[in-house]
């Protein structure tokens, strides 16, 4: 256990044999555990992925420096408590650095209600949710081939085919732990893969996954923070098969950029619908001049508003 570490969340299954290390990582108040969770939880990859109902964590498979292990992640007192399982402490700063990243630990949510707060419509939303968090990615590859799934399905439509796919391209454990099978497959891993013909879906989105797995083996900085958010657009749009909404979707996960918007996602426009109907995409856009420079979380406040209207009827 490092210095300082509060002792970590329990996993309701028995992890293999190795090192255990606890890590305490504050977060700004006030925080929405509950919503980040079933966010990560509703779009868990099965094999990679554990946020069972009735658990109070989150689990995943991670690999650092070639060796995978299990990190849970849990919410107590101002902090996340994750255990990390199978890992040395020298792996630390990196694995925390990364959790920060994917729960958004360093957001400022007095400012961003401050902002948002100016839209009559997301005001009432920033109130009922005033910790909401954007977020991340564990791994921006793994992120990127998701958003590629989700082109034009469902959600649950595209955690099937993430599944399918670290099934059948991923890393096994060598000794799986509850539920969690794999690593999730590398861009190496899926670079000359047949990932089309192996999930049955469009040759397109398995040529677009292939070709961001190209990219980020020919460019390292791929996922590197862009200087700004028209950078990011245009770096991934160039990238055949990725359009606007996959683009802006990883600038907003991949690379936590606060003012990425998906302009034209369904469930932005239904979360907008008044009696009149639903915005066009161009009145979303002009709307959103608002919200800037938190276009992002104001898209996590919508989409956590339509999820529970849906949820609901």
């Amino acid at each position: 256990m490092t210095p300082g570490a509060a002792e970590g969340p329990p996993l309701s299954f028995a992890p293999a044999a190795g090192s255990v290390v606890t890590l305490r990582l504050p977060v700004r108040p006030p925080y929405d555990w509950a919503s980040i969770r079933a966010f990560l939880a509703k779009r868990a990859i099965l094999g990679v992925e554990s946020a069972e109902a009735g658990e109070p964590s989150y689990a995943r498979t991670i690999c650092i420096g070639g060796r995978p292990g299990i990190v849970a992640v849990a919410f107590s007192d101002d902090a996340l408590q994750a255990t990390l399982h199978g890992f040395d402490p020298s792996s630390e700063p990196e694995i925390a650095a990364r959790l920060r990243r994917l729960f958004d630990c360093d957001a400022d949510p007095a400012a961003i209600a401050a902002c948002l707060s100016r839209d009559p419509t997301l005001s009432d939303l920033v109130a009922a949710r005033p910790g909401l968090r954007l977020p991340g990615a564990w791994d921006p590859f793994e992120t990127g081939c998701r958003a590629i799934l989700g082109q034009q399905v469902s959600v649950a439509a595209a955690i099937r085919l993430a599944g399918k796919l670290v099934a059948a391209f991923g890393t096994p454990l060598a000794e799986p732990v509850g539920s969690l099978t794999h690593v999730f497959p590398t861009s190496a891993q899926l670079v000359e893969a047949d990932v089309a013909l192996a999930l049955n879906m469009p040759r397109s989105r398995g040529a677009a996954i292939r070709a961001l797995a190209a990219a980020a083996l020919a460019d390292p900085d791929l996922f590197a923070p862009a200087g700004t958010l028209e950078a990011a657009v245009l770096r991934f749009t160039a990238i055949r098969g990725i359009g606007p909404w996959t683009a802006q979707y990883i600038a907003m996960r991949a690379l936590t950029l606060a003012d990425a918007l998906p302009v034209g996602d369904v469930g932005l426009l239904r979360a907008l619908a008044t009696g009149t109907g639903r915005p066009s995409p161009d009145a979303l856009l002009a709307r959103a001049e608002a919200w800037r420079p938190f276009r992002a979380y104001a898209a996590q406040h919508l989409w956590a508003a339509d999820e529970a209207a849906v949820t609901g009827r």
